[in-house]
């Protein structure tokens, strides 16, 4: 099997169905064509382009930044390599970015693995070689030309990492792997949400991954791999070096096939919130009630106490219109719109100035509210969702009916 065609076979005999995004000029305008996105799979290729982390500023002790000499140097051996796409790039930060920003399963093999820790904010090692100087006894040959597929070198995985997990049976001396290599570049700084998973000798991070969103049978899994375990195959075989190999992709799968769920489940309750009538139970509808009376008192004396010859409503205290500001203020920032037809219901009737900004969400209120939420499953969101969808619907009910005027009466 061309070794190109390891990691689609990988993803279908788990169970998934692969669709490939194509290099080509403006498909990363047109990422959306390829929703609904349940994981997302990349692998190797060209360098990325050193600008998008600035490489140079990244330095950590004079000299760091490589010279134009080194430069052409490091082009002149990795050729292939070194020339950056930049379409590529573009088209793989953007897909990266979408899946941290929702929580989709992404899987990063050796370039991958860069593109998820460039687009967290981390950065790279332009060369290796040239970059990362380990003593003597630590130096490891991370490319070799000559024994390409063959070629190991050994890492130290991390105990309570997934890697540590999927290898266990297979470690020497406990944490001891050998893994291919294929790279000249690598991960110099971490970016802030992962944690390494396997180390080379000489330092260089093979392996992270986020242990906040990794729970395959949940949906979670973003994890970044240097080497391939793809390709990690017996001399002209396709076994596997060890039975580890293939549970990157197993358990990647497995967290596709979970989150697509969750997309369907969240799909089917949202249908089911706009078809099917709401019932309140007998607390929701007490709350109902409270709140359509305070906003009724808050246009009654808003209305009489602007028609001083009119029949006043009955006494009430003042915390009775505190129900319905605060539930307003809880779940809505108001447009003008919805301002001028408080105004006319008689909202502002205490203190105008402080009880609209009383009905304003507060930037901090809601960036705090927005940060919970991001860590709500796909169902509570949902069924948030439908909760105050049937309060709104309630309120704006019973206000319509009251602001609506009388008919007139006919006599004969």
């Amino acid at each position: 099997m061309d070794a190109g065609e390891y990691h689609l076979d990988l993803v279908v005999g788990h169970g998934a169905v692969p669709v490939i995004v194509p290099r080509v000029a403006g498909v990363h305008a047109m990422l959306d064509s390829f929703e609904p996105i349940h994981g997302v799979l990349l692998c190797e290729g060209e360098d990325i382009d050193p600008s998008l982390y600035d490489a140079r500023r990244d330095g950590d002790g004079e000299g760091d930044a490589l010279s134009p000499e080194q430069l052409e140097a490091v082009r002149r051996l990795h050729p292939s390599d070194a020339a950056v796409d930049h379409e590529k790039d573009s088209i793989e930060l953007l897909l990266a970015r979408r899946c941290l920003e929702r929580n989709v399963p992404f899987l990063g093999i050796c370039r991958g693995s860069q593109v998820l820790n460039v687009a967290c904010g981390g950065s790279l090692y332009q060369d290796v070689e040239q970059e990362l100087h380990p003593q003597d006894d630590a130096a490891v040959c991370h490319m070799d030309y000559a024994n390409y597929d063959g070629h190991r070198h050994p890492v130290r995985v991390l105990p309570g990492t997934p890697l540590h997990d999927w290898f266990a049976d297979s470690l020497l001396d406990g944490d001891q792997l050998m893994v291919n290599s294929y790279h000249h570049q690598g991960v110099r700084r971490l970016a802030e949400r992962f944690v390494p998973m396997a180390l080379a000798p000489d330092g260089l991070i093979e392996g992270f991954y986020d242990p906040e969103a990794y729970h395959p049978g949940e949906g979670k899994f973003i994890m970044g791999l240097q080497f391939h375990p793809e390709r990690m195959r017996k001399e002209g075989s396709d076994e596997f070096d060890f039975p580890g190999c293939a549970k990157a992709y197993q358990e990647f799968v497995r967290a596709v096939v979970a989150y697509q769920g969750k997309l369907a489940a969240a799909q089917v309750h949202l249908r089911s919130a706009v078809t099917t009538p709401h019932k309140l139970n007998q607390e929701m509808e007490k709350q109902r009630k409270v709140i359509v009376r305070s906003v009724s008192l808050a246009k009654n004396t808003y209305v009489f106490g602007n028609n001083t010859g009119a029949r006043q409503p009955a006494e009430h205290r003042d915390g009775d219109l505190d129900a319905g500001a605060e539930f307003i203020e809880s779940n809505t920032a108001l447009s003008v719109q919805q301002e001028k037809r408080l105004k006319q219901m008689g909202a502002t009737v205490r203190n105008a100035s402080g009880y609209m900004s009383r009905l304003k969400v507060s930037e901090e209120r809601e960036a705090a509210a927005r940060a919970l939420m991001a860590k709500m499953f796909v169902a509570q969101l949902a069924s948030l969702a439908a909760f105050y969808r049937a309060m709104g619907n309630v309120c704006s009910e019973v206000l319509d009916a009251k602001l609506q005027p009388p008919s007139p009466t006919l006599h004969e």
